[in-house]
């Protein structure tokens, strides 16, 4: 019986029970666990006691003469769980599993579940309980803002690289779209569907009173959760674009160390294609293989879906203690990454070294890099490559306090990520600084345009200017009336002859 009780009341419970008047013999037996009693439609994944009492009047085991009425009281954390329903079966020898046959339940008033057989082998009271999640609370702000930044410096860097496909005709530009669009799809799912839909749900209190006791059936298992197919497929999506990412950032990584590094040879051929069927192909299979080892391990059990998901958030299940090895979010999330990332660590190391802060002997002063320079290059590398996702590891730690310190830190760089790309390689190129400052510049235009007086409309002006040239004697006096460019003309035509000298 999967549920903690005190022993002494079920006890004093059973033998105040009265017997039958011919009954000679009675005999209680209580066992402490199942493992007597395997069965094969039932299956216990709590950490509940779970006893079995066995009773017998005389030696006649086929005398169904004698009845028993039995009468539970369970004791469990009803701020964790709640009671959603229960079976009064006994152990069927035969076909060596629980059956109901014979048995019933009692509608009690105090409190009590109660069951009826009518014969005398062993018994249980197979209890279903839902429990009682603590979903968490909506993202911070900290975390909506950096995830809005996000969101909005991808979709424009990924803009910018399109429509400038024709100027950046490089390969580095075809990694970088791919990187920003599963990073910009990662995001979207991560704000509007990262939570939960069954926490809106409307839960009972858990009362006796409002259990089905008409209904008998044998549970499937002692917890029962609610389906959320739709969250299932959030948490697999946000798995597929998370790992894409990573992906991504290692093609990165392995081909700016490629350019950087082996500078004398060319890409091999169809590199796009290759590193296309890579970025987006292995991740699929990762996650279509732990998915279908999961369905095929549980799919009989509705509740499958929590062996890959949380309940709390549509997101990988966490392991317990004695499940890691066996975990999903350990063979296809953790491993994956850890390798993608020490990798990723190796190139930075190499590139910063040989490439980004190696001191050129041959260099004027005047060609020298300056400091400044080489930091901001090597923070550009350094965001692509992912490097700032290893801060995951620093809030593994037992100390809270480091914990939440780290959690903000690591917060603060990876929400706003997308925000970072979009400041180092895009607001930093040339094209992207022209076409600002344009689009600056026709904005100030309109704007003073506005702000000017209109004195005079443009036919008066010319009616005046008619009218003066028709008297020679003032034509003179009144030249400053000529029609004459405008300041915002000449200002355009400046910045216009300005940018074409640069």
């Amino acid at each position: 019986m999967p549920v903690k009780m005190l022993f002494k009341e079920l006890l004093l419970l059973l033998m105040m029970m009265p017997l039958q008047h011919y009954t000679k013999t009675c005999g209680f037996v209580v066992y402490q666990n199942d493992k007597l009693f395997q069965s094969k439609t039932f299956t216990a994944k709590s950490d509940f006691s779970q006893k079995i009492i066995s009773s017998k009047t005389d030696e006649n085991e086929q005398d169904q003469s004698a009845s028993v009425d039995m009468v539970f009281s369970p004791k469990y954390n009803q701020k964790e769980f709640q009671l959603y329903s229960y079976a009064c079966v006994y152990w069927n020898l035969s076909a060596k599993d629980w059956d109901t046959y014979g048995c019933q339940k009692d509608k009690g008033t105090d409190g009590f579940l109660r069951c009826r057989c009518n014969h005398t082998t062993n018994f249980a009271v197979l209890m279903t309980f839902k429990k009682d999640y603590q979903y968490p609370k909506s993202l911070d702000i900290l975390s909506n803002v950096g995830c809005a930044l996000s969101i909005t410096g991808l979709a424009l860097t990924v803009i910018f690289q399109i429509v400038t496909r024709k100027v950046r005709k490089t390969s580095v530009t075809w990694v970088l779209v791919n990187l920003c669009i599963s990073m910009l799809i990662f995001n979207l799912l991560f704000v509007f569907g990262i939570e939960n839909s069954n926490k809106n749900l409307q839960t009972s209190d858990g009362d006796i009173n409002n259990i089905d006791f008409d209904n008998n059936d044998i549970p499937r298992t002692d917890t029962i959760n609610i389906p959320n197919p739709m969250c299932t497929a959030i948490a697999a999506l946000l798995h597929y674009f998370l790992l894409v990412t990573f992906t991504w950032n290692a093609l990165s990584a392995a081909q700016l160390y490629y350019l950087l590094i082996r500078t004398m040879k060319p890409l091999p051929r169809h590199f796009i294609l290759f590193i296309s069927l890579i970025g987006w192909g292995v991740p699929a299979i990762v996650v279509a293989i732990t998915v279908g080892v999961i369905y095929s391990q549980n799919g009989n059990n509705p509740q499958w879906e929590l062996d890959y998901r949380q309940e709390k958030i549509c997101w990988l299940a966490i392991p317990e203690p004695n499940g890691v090895i066996k975990s999903p979010l350990l063979w296809s999330f953790i491993v994956p990454v850890t390798i993608i990332l020490i990798s990723n660590v190796v190139m930075f190391i190499t590139i910063s070294i040989k490439v980004l802060w190696k001191n050129n002997q041959n260099l004027t002063s005047t060609k020298k890099v300056s400091s400044m320079k080489k930091i901001v290059s090597t923070l550009s590398v350094a965001v692509v490559f992912g490097i700032t996702w290893i801060l995951a590891y620093l809030m593994l730690v037992n100390d809270d306090s480091i914990r939440i310190v780290f959690s903000y830190i690591f917060c603060l760089f990876n929400t706003t990520q997308g925000l970072q790309i979009f400041i180092l390689y895009t607001v930093r190129t040339k094209i992207f600084q022209s076409e600002a400052s344009k689009v600056l510049m026709l904005l100030s235009s309109i704007g003073r345009r506005k702000s000017l007086p209109s004195v005079t409309r443009p036919r008066l002006r010319v009616k005046m200017y008619n009218f003066l040239r028709s008297l020679p004697t003032l034509h003179e006096r009144f030249r400053l009336l000529e029609t004459s460019p405008s300041t915002e003309e000449i200002t355009l035509s400046e910045s216009d002859n300005a940018k074409e000298s640069i």
